[in-house]
C-alpha cells in the first residue's frame, strides 16, 4: 500500500517537474516584486480599449475556470492607454467593479467592449454608462448607487494603485499582461508560438506554485 501511494505522489509531482525544467525565469517569466500576494492570485491588467485583449477574453475566461482552489482570477482595469482621458478611463473601472457585483456580470463585461471598439461609443460619462446598463438588465438607479458607493471606488483605487505600483517596477508595459501572485510576470514573447495559449496556461499554473 505504501508503495502504490508513493507511485501516485511520484506520478502527480512529474507534470510540475516537467514545467520546472521548462519554464526559466528571465525568459518565460521574470520577477517583478519581493514578495507574493497573502492569497494566491492571477492578475490580468487589461483595458476595454485595448484589441488584444477583446482578442484574449476567452481564453482569459477559460484560464480563469483552470486555476486550481483558492486561487482567484483578477481583472485589473487601466488608465494610461491615449483613447480617453485618465479620468473617463477610471469611471470605466468603477463601472467594471460595478459589473462584478452584479448576476449579468459577463455579459455587462462582453457589452463594454463591444460598445467601446465595435460601436465606437464613448462611455464617458456616468449616464452612457447608465444607459449601457440599463440595456443589460441592470436597474439604472441601482447602478448609479453602486458607482457611488465606498466599496466600488475603494476596490477601483486599488486597482489604480496597484496598477502605478507595477508601473513603477517596469513591470507593466501595455496590455494584456498577466502577474501572478503579485510578483511573476508571463513573458509571452517567448512562449511557444505552435501551441501559445496552452504554453500561456501552463506557465501561470506553474507559476503558481512558487514562493
Amino acid at each position: 500500500m505504501k508503495k502504490f501511494i508513493s507511485m501516485i505522489f511520484v506520478a502527480l509531482m512529474l507534470p510540475l517537474a516537467a514545467n520546472a525544467a521548462k519554464y526559466e525565469e528571465g525568459k518565460h517569466y521574470t520577477v517583478v516584486n519581493d514578495t507574493v500576494t497573502a492569497t494566491p492570485e492571477v492578475r490580468e491588467f487589461f483595458s476595454f480599449y485595448c484589441p488584444h485583449c477583446l482578442k484574449f477574453e476567452p481564453f482569459m475566461k477559460d484560464l480563469a475556470k483552470s486555476l486550481p482552489a483558492g486561487a482567484k482570477f483578477e481583472k485589473n482595469h487601466v488608465d494610461f492607454l491615449r483613447a480617453a482621458s485618465p479620468q473617463v478611463q477610471f469611471q470605466i473601472t468603477q463601472a467594471l467593479v460595478v459589473a462584478e457585483q452584479l448576476p449579468q456580470k459577463e455579459q455587462l463585461i462582453a457589452a463594454m467592449f463591444e460598445a467601446i471598439q465595435v460601436q465606437r461609443l464613448p462611455l464617458a460619462t456616468i449616464a452612457d454608462l447608465r444607459k449601457l446598463f440599463e440595456k443589460n438588465g441592470v436597474d439604472g438607479d441601482q447602478f448609479e448607487k453602486l458607482m457611488k458607493s465606498f466599496g466600488v471606488n475603494s476596490k477601483a483605487k486599488q486597482m489604480k494603485k496597484i496598477q502605478d505600483e507595477m508601473s513603477r517596477k517596469g513591470a507593466l508595459t501595455g496590455v494584456p499582461t498577466i502577474i501572478v501572485n503579485g510578483k511573476y510576470k508571463v513573458e509571452a514573447r517567448n512562449l511557444s508560438r505552435s501551441d501559445f495559449l496552452n504554453d500561456y496556461k501552463n506557465v501561470v499554473l506553474y507559476l503558481l506554485t512558487l514562493k
